[in-house]
């Protein structure tokens, strides 16, 4: 028989450093042995004509200014010297038959402490304001005496064997770290200039086989299911719109199948000529491992979580070479083990905690992610009557489609999943002024796709007097009548002075609680918070459904006409919930026009910045997408 590079791997008592993929439903794996090197940041990631396997872990974050407890977890590069390809029945039949068993399995959180948590969060961080939803994490740990080597290539065969649908399954093996998995969702890819995301969020739990039918669509009707996956779309375009200068397009939603889980998802798209290691970077991390608005989650994940995360909802980022330049494809580092040079293994899980959670659901999920890997390294017995899966089959049923799934898109902005051509230029620039919140890159998006010139500045860097023709202050998380909180300060100061200066604005979710204080109206939390929540609304005469994430809100108290300025409003007639305001230059809106949730959203933002900018929409301006359901493109 041919010695392969596995083969000896296999059979050297100290192997060189190596990974072992397979991606998605190919029927060959890649076998990949180089030298490890560690860097600081993303931007030293050795592109220097080899392929490069980084593992980045979750502190890395605090290269996009974002908060995350240190742990030291280096930024690991495999620098790839030698690399082979092999059927995947070939590499199962050389993989040890036989897995090292992990022992002396326990929790770092309690499942009533991790409940407790789960109630907190929501008390305390939705139910004030701190964002839609958050990812709280807790580890399952063990032990082994086994050489780390041969127990992540034993681990790796049953996960080849019996997982299914997963996107990678993987073991890396580098001095005193090793990592295996079977991670369902890419967070990011660039092949040939075109980005892809895959959010995926949704969890079916089937542990003791294939889904029942009736269950299956009861999932896929379930409000949080259904909320909590349009989040971290909303999220992911925020993203897409960062890097892509033509935004992202949806495709979907599908469902994504596993042996003990059922998710449901999306594929975004764009293009985008930026270097793949900045791409990383302002893509870090999934809202699917993190929460949104990504900076106040990462926030929030340190006041909960009681130790670093290590490399959970970090990224394994493969940079391949090409004749232009590097392929990026990095999925999410979740479902995975982690081993050790002392013999400790880890497995860390999360639950993505949304206003309407329910605390034991949330204990129970995790435990269900944790099963598949638990159960290939050893520590729990395989229950199930799940066979192993011959090497072409799992694909076969790994993503799909589902009538009620289709029906979904009915509900969203098609604007998000149809061509975006530019408009005429208007001649006018926008500043789009960040509070905290990474919608303002959709704001950015599609003001330039009605024609303004449109850059983005973060609060703190402002200015108080802009020249643009245009200023868009921004939606974020807090409380807007905390102004001993710097941001809310600067925020008010920004408001009122563009007030002042009598120039066009725009003030949108939390940017339009502000400018309702200023205005002399009173804020207050609403009884329930609206977190992905989508409303149909009467603005100005003017039926809208729009995507709306707040907890607080301003309310009109019977009058027609705010108490300083006069700003006409527009509020909802049974609890005086002010949905927008308006005077001559000045518009705000309470919803999130650029959310994949308002479907007349783009309508109503085109028609707020013909008004304060005084300019009446003309014929010689292409049409925009004004409203009704769209399909995937």
């Amino acid at each position: 028989m041919t010695m392969t590079m596995l083969s000896t791997l296999l059979a050297a008592s100290e192997p060189p450093p190596f990974a072992v993929i397979r991606r998605d439903r190919e029927a060959t794996l890649d076998v990949l042995v180089g030298e490890v090197v560690d860097v600081a940041n993303l931007a030293d990631i050795p592109l220097e004509g080899a392929e490069v396997l980084a593992l980045v872990p979750f502190r890395q974050v605090r290269e996009r200014g974002f908060d995350a407890l240190d742990d030291g977890a280096p930024l690991r590069c495999l620098v790839v010297r030698e690399r082979e390809s092999l059927r995947v029945d070939e590499a199962i039949e050389l993989l040890p038959a036989h897995p090292v068993v992990v022992d002396d399995l326990e929790v770092d959180v309690a499942d009533d402490d991790y409940a407790a948590i789960v109630r907190r969060v929501i008390a305390e961080e939705i139910g004030h304001g701190e964002g839609a939803n958050f990812v709280i994490r807790r580890e399952f740990t063990g032990t082994t005496t086994a050489p780390a080597a041969h127990a992540a290539l034993g681990w790796l065969r049953a996960l080849l064997e019996h997982e299914r649908g997963a996107f990678w399954t993987f073991a890396v093996h580098t001095p005193g770290l090793s990592a295996v998995g079977a991670t369902p969702e890419r967070h990011v890819g660039q092949v040939g200039g075109v980005v892809s995301m895959n959010p995926i969020s949704g969890t079916f739990r089937h542990l003791d086989g294939p889904p029942d039918d009736t269950a299956l669509e009861a999932f896929l009707a379930d409000v949080k299911e259904r909320e909590e996956l349009v989040m971290v779309v909303d999220e992911e375009l925020k993203m897409m719109s960062a890097v892509c200068p033509d935004g992202g397009r949806i495709r979907g939603p599908f469902l994504k199948r596993m042996s003990r889980l059922t998710h449901t998802e999306y594929l975004l798209e764009g293009r985008s000529s930026l270097d793949p290691r900045e791409v990383l970077r302002l893509t870090m991390f999934a809202p699917t491992v993190t929460g949104s608005p990504m900076g106040n989650a990462c926030t929030v994940i340190a006041r909960h979580e009681t130790s670093p995360r290590g490399y959970y909802a970090g990224v394994l980022a493969r940079f391949t070479p090409t004749a232009s330049g590097y392929d990026l494809d990095a999925p999410i580092l979740i479902r995975t083990a982690y081993l050790d040079r002392s013999g400790t293994v880890r497995v860390p899980v999360g639950a993505t905690l949304v206003r309407h959670s329910d605390p034991v659901g949330e204990v129970a999920e995790t435990h269900a992610k944790a099963a598949g890997v638990l159960t290939a390294i050893g520590a729990l017995p395989r229950q199930d009557a799940s066979r192993p899966t011959p090497s072409g089959e799992a694909g076969a049923e790994a993503s799909a489609s589902h009538p009620l799934l289709d029906a979904r898109n009915a509900e969203l902005a098609a604007f998000w999943s149809t061509p975006q051509p530019p408009a005429a230029p208007r001649g006018a620039r926008a500043l789009v002024i960040d509070a905290g919140d990474d919608f303002t890159t959709m704001l950015a998006h599609q003001l330039r796709h009605l024609g303004l010139d449109a850059r983005i500045v973060p609060w703190h860097e402002a200015p108080a007097a802009p020249e643009d023709e245009l200023v868009v202050f921004g939606p974020g998380p807090g409380d807007p009548r905390d102004i001993a909180e710097p941001r809310m300060a600067r925020l008010h100061e920004l408001i009122a002075a563009r007030l002042d200066q009598g120039a066009p604005m725009l003030a949108v979710c939390l940017s339009h609680q502000v400018l309702a204080r200023l205005s002399g109206l009173a804020i207050a939390p609403l009884a329930a918070p609206q977190q992905g929540v989508q409303r149909t609304v009467d603005l100005f005469g003017e039926t809208a459904r729009i995507g709306y994430y707040n907890t607080f809100t301003a309310f009109d108290a019977g009058h027609r006409t705010t108490p300083n300025r006069g700003f006409e409003i527009a509020a909802d007639p049974g609890t005086g919930a002010v949905h927008a305001l308006r005077g001559p230059g000045v518009a705000s809106v309470q919803g999130h026009l650029e959310s994949v949730l308002s479907i007349d959203g783009l309508a109503t933002l085109e028609r707020l910045v013909d008004e304060v900018l005084g300019a009446a929409v003309t014929d010689a301006r292409p049409a925009t997408i004004a409203s009704g359901s769209g399909g995937a493109a």
